[in-house]
C-alpha cells in the first residue's frame, strides 16, 4: 500500500511539474509596440490640470539595422502600414479635421503610401489587418499629401510623435532619414 500511495505521489507531481511546461511566452519582438499621444504624456501625468488624450496613435517599431529603407524595404508607391506586424491604429477621442475633411471620433487605421518626395497619409475605417495586405481603398476615411523632409542623423527606431502649432497637432512620422507631418485639426 505504501509503494502504490509513494507510485501515486510520484505521477501527480511528474503531471504537476508537467502542466507548469505546458505555457512557452514568444521571445520579445524585433518590432515592440509602443504608443504615442497628443497632448504628449496627457495620458502619463493626468491630473484635473492636464488635457485629456485627443489622439492615440498604436504601432510597431522596426529598426534601421543597416538597410535601406525607403524605396527598398518599404517600397515607394506601394501602401505601408506605417510599422510592423499588424497595421498601425489611430484613435481620436474627439472629432477632428484632417485635409479640410471632418473625421469623426473613434479607431482607425494609418497606412501611407510613400514616394520620393512626398507621402500620401491615409486614414482608413478597417481595424485588425496583419500589415496592409489586405488594405481596402473603399474603406478610406481621407488620403492627405504630405512633403518628405530629410534629416541628417538617421533615426533608427521608426517614432511617431507631436508636436503642436495653435490647435493643430501635427503627426510626425520619423524613421531611417525621412520625416513626414501629418497636420490634425484639434477644435
Amino acid at each position: 500500500m505504501k509503494k502504490l500511495c509513494l507510485l501515486a505521489v510520484t505521477l501527480f507531481a511528474a503531471f504537476t511539474v508537467q502542466a507548469q511546461d505546458v505555457v512557452k511566452f514568444a521571445p520579445l519582438d524585433a518590432s515592440p509596440v509602443d504608443i504615442s499621444y497628443f497632448p504628449n504624456k496627457a495620458v502619463k501625468f493626468k491630473k484635473t490640470d492636464t488635457p485629456n488624450p485627443v489622439v492615440k496613435v498604436i504601432y510597431a517599431r522596426p529598426s534601421v539595422k543597416g538597410r535601406t529603407i525607403f524605396g527598398d524595404v518599404v517600397k515607394f508607391g506601394e501602401v505601408w502600414r506605417v510599422g510592423a506586424n499588424e497595421n498601425t491604429e489611430i484613435k481620436f477621442y474627439k472629432d477632428v479635421t484632417i485635409g479640410g475633411k471632418k473625421v469623426p471620433a473613434g479607431y482607425y487605421s494609418l497606412f501611407a503610401i510613400p514616394e520620393k518626395d512626398k507621402w500620401t497619409i491615409i486614414i482608413n475605417k478597417e481595424l485588425d489587418l496583419w500589415g496592409g495586405y489586405a488594405y481596402d481603398q473603399s474603406k478610406d476615411v481621407v488620403r492627405v499629401s504630405v512633403p518628405v523632409k530629410s534629416v541628417s542623423d538617421v533615426i533608427e527606431a521608426l517614432s511617431i510623435a507631436f508636436t503642436t502649432q495653435g490647435n493643430i497637432a501635427n503627426l510626425v512620422i520619423g524613421w531611417d532619414k525621412t520625416t513626414v507631418e501629418l497636420p490634425i485639426t484639434v477644435k
